[in-house]
């Protein structure tokens, strides 16, 4: 997890605030084993480095920013969102539309486990699956809203979202977990499983309406 390849940008720490893994988020990010899911099928990755502009009264999702250790840009970070059909299939890190080169991302611990384990099956065809995947980024960045996604922020439905998440983590854990794992499905298993992701949803959901919509506590003038 080491950031040398950012020692060159001197980030001006006055006006931007620097997450690295050391930063609640992404550390979470690193040893929740539910985000394999993310990360590994999905293709969801979290940068190296990001910053957080601390003199704009904005959302934070519209102050956040993605630096490329190649080329120096700062990319705002809703070019990796939903609502462009960006925010997964990054399975080999961000792509940087003005270098076309990978910004390096972190990763989960549980992932990288996984990966380890599993190398002789997917090892000799790293290099093939890489180019093929980079080859096909360009095209995906051609039409980026980054306005488009914060109107998605505002108008989302989190209750929805949460719920959706819940229902999600409820058919992995309670009930995919427990069959490959040989454990014993009962209607009680899955009673308590109903409760605890309804209610982790609903959390999941409120939490992500209350820390991306989150406005700077002060600005620097």
């Amino acid at each position: 997890m080491s950031t040398k390849e950012y020692q060159s940008m001197n980030f001006d720490k006055e006006r931007y605030k620097v997450y690295t893994w050391k930063h609640w988020s992404m550390l979470h990010w690193c040893i929740n084993p539910g985000l394999v899911i993310n990360e590994l099928i999905l293709g969801q990755r979290v940068p190296k480095v990001s910053l957080v502009d601390k003199t704009q009264d904005k959302p934070l999702v519209e102050r956040s920013y993605v630096p490329c250790p190649h080329c120096h840009s700062l990319h705002d970070s809703r070019t990796w969102a939903a609502p462009n059909a960006t925010l997964f299939k990054n399975w080999f890190g961000l792509y940087c539309p003005n270098c076309q080169q990978i910004i390096p991302c972190l990763m989960n611990v549980f992932t990288f486990l996984i990966l380890a384990i599993s190398f002789p099956l997917w090892g000799g065809f790293k290099k093939r699956l890489k180019a093929k995947w980079l080859a096909q980024q360009p095209a995906r960045y051609e039409n980026l809203n980054l306005e488009q996604v914060s109107q998605k922020f505002k108008s989302q439905n989190w209750v929805k979202t949460g719920l959706t998440w819940g229902a999600f983590m409820f058919v992995f854990m309670s009930v995919l977990y427990p069959y490959f794992t040989d454990q014993k499905i009962t209607a009680v298993s899955l009673g308590v499983g109903v409760v605890i992701w309804t209610l982790g949803g609903l959390l999941f959901g409120y939490f992500m309406k209350a820390y991306l919509n989150k406005k700077p506590t002060t600005k620097t003038k």
